[in-house]
């Protein structure tokens, strides 16, 4: 070979890549951990998780007040430039009352179902008290993110052996079963109200369920009873509304005759006419108001009544 035609080979140096060690190869390619400015992380969008400021929450405020954030946010970026928070909502929000800038980060390219099953997943997992409302939404994302990722999303159960469909792989992942994840999923489709009714844990979850079916102008007059009287459906109660509702009969009368029906070991209740008492209050004023308030001038006649004998005894 002539000797000119060899000074073209090109020696590799020292920085390429067949002389830099596979140990230094998967740290270059592994996740970094990031401080990013908490005001360029928006929230996950919809996400179905509330950020409450309750005792789990104080205890992580002072943990990181203390000790910073140790496990870091997972985020994703976005098209204009910002990061969407994909896990790590609650850390953020105590960065922000211990008065923090930044918070650490992993920056992860997902796409939308890829960050949901994430989102959905990390917060099951780390929370200690989820409201059923949260569950609900939560289960319903990540059943609809499995199935435009092509999993199979059938409501039935297959023969032994066959590949678990999506339904199945939830309830192996998050430890419920899949019955209940179903009934979780059918709270989605009630209205707000009647939601924060059993999130406070005033409706049960299997009536809320058969109440999940009526349309929303049925529940809205459902909702109105319960309000104006001061009472919440039975199970039973609820199985026969919704049957009414399968046959077209279910009404504002119907309504009103199930849930008027004294139910088992329920305490008598004395009723007065609300036309009689309507003058005192405004139109929108609730069942429970009316009632605390009537107790009140109960209670302060009473004490007038005392006052009166007592100074005739004198």
């Amino acid at each position: 070979m002539p000797r000119e035609k060899l000074t073209n080979i090109k020696i590799p140096s020292l920085d390429d890549d067949i002389f830099v060690s596979d140990e230094k190869k998967a740290i270059d390619t592994a996740e970094k951990i990031i401080q990013v400015p908490l005001d360029k992380i928006d929230d996950f969008k919809n996400h179905p998780f509330h950020v409450r400021e309750d005792a789990e929450m104080l205890d992580l405020i002072d943990s990181v007040a203390r000790i910073g954030v140790l496990s870091p946010a997972i985020i994703r970026p976005k098209s204009d430039g910002r990061y969407e928070m994909v896990a790590g909502h609650r850390r953020k929000f105590a960065c922000l009352k211990n008065k923090k800038n930044m918070i650490p980060c992993q920056i992860r390219d997902l796409n939308d179902d890829e960050a949901t099953i994430i989102m959905v997943d990390t917060n099951l997992r780390q929370r200690q008290n989820i409201l059923p409302s949260e569950k609900a939404f939560a289960y319903r994302m990540l059943m609809d993110a499995m199935k435009r990722q092509g999993q199979r999303t059938d409501l039935t159960f297959g023969p032994v052996g066959q590949k678990l469909n999506s339904l199945q792989k939830i309830s192996s992942d998050v430890g419920e079963s899949a019955k209940q994840i179903q009934r979780y999923i059918r709270l989605t489709y009630l209205n707000e109200d009647l939601l924060d009714y059993v999130d406070q844990n005033r409706i049960a979850l299997r009536p809320a369920v058969e109440i999940s079916y009526l349309t929303q102008e049925e529940q809205s007059i459902l909702l109105l009873y319960m309000e104006r009287n001061d009472c919440t459906p039975s199970h039973d109660q609820a199985i026969r509304m919704r049957k009414l509702h399968d046959t077209d009969q279910l009404n504002e009368l119907s309504i009103k005759n199930i849930m008027d029906e004294e139910k088992p070991n329920q305490v008598e209740k004395f009723k007065i006419s609300k036309k009689r008492i309507e003058r005192f209050f405004s139109p929108k004023t609730s069942a429970k108001e009316i009632e605390n308030e009537i107790e009140k001038a109960l209670e302060f006649y009473q004490r007038h009544k005392n006052r009166i004998k007592n100074r005739d005894a004198r």
